[in-house]
C-alpha cells in the first residue's frame, strides 16, 4: 500500500495549508489501510535483533555467492555493508564507479538469465545492489545459493 510522509522546520511547515498558502494533498493521504500497514511495518522493523538477523543472512548470501563463483572459476567481486551487498563480475576490487564500469556485463546478463530460469528474480542491471529484508529466511538464502551454484557451473562450461 502506498504511504509517504514529510516534515520540516516549523517555519517551512507553517507554509502548508491549513496554516499557510501551499495546498498539499494526495490520493492515499491519510488512508487508514495505508497508515495501518505503515505502523505494522514499523512494528516489525523495531523488533529486537531483526537487523542483526538480516546482517547474518546477508553475510551468508554474499559469502556464499563469492564461494560458489570461485568454485566454478567465475570471477566475482562482492562488497557487503550490513544487509546489502553488490556483486561484480570481475577479478579486481570495485570501490568506485570507474571500477564498476570495468566489469563483465555479458557475464552479469548470463547470470541474471540463469537465475531467472531457476526462479530467482534479480535486479536487471550489473550496477544494482542486493538487499535483504525481514521476510527473507535461511531457506531463501539456501535456495538462492543452490540456484547460483548451478548457474555459475553452467557459465564456466
Amino acid at each position: 500500500l502506498p504511504i509517504g510522509a514529510y516534515g520540516g522546520r516549523k517555519a517551512i511547515m507553517e507554509q502548508v495549508a491549513p496554516l499557510g498558502p501551499a495546498y498539499q494533498a494526495g490520493t492515499m493521504a491519510g488512508n487508514p489501510a495505508s497508515v495501518a500497514a505503515g505502523i505494522a511495518c514499523l512494528d516489525i522493523l523495531s523488533e529486537p535483533g531483526l537487523y542483526d538477523q538480516m546482517d547474518v543472512l546477508a553475510a551468508l548470501l554474499a559469502d556464499g555467492l563469492a564461494d560458489a563463483a570461485a568454485d566454478a572459476g567465475v570471477p566475482l567481486t562482492v562488497n557487503r555493508i550490513r544487509g546489502s551487498f553488490s556483486s561484480h563480475f570481475c577479478a579486481h576490487p570495485v570501490t568506485n564507479y570507474e571500477q564498476a564500469q570495468d566489469t563483465d556485463g555479458d557475464a552479469f546478463a548470463a547470470f541474471f538469465r540463469g537465475m531467472l530460469e531457476k526462479g530467482v528474480c534479480l535486479a536487471p542491471s550489473k550496477y544494482e545492489a542486493w538487499f535483504l529484508t525481514a521476510a527473507h529466511t535461511r531457506a531463501d538464502i539456501d535456495a538462492t545459493l543452490e540456484a547460483a551454484r548451478s548457474v555459475f557451473r553452467a557459465m564456466a562450461e
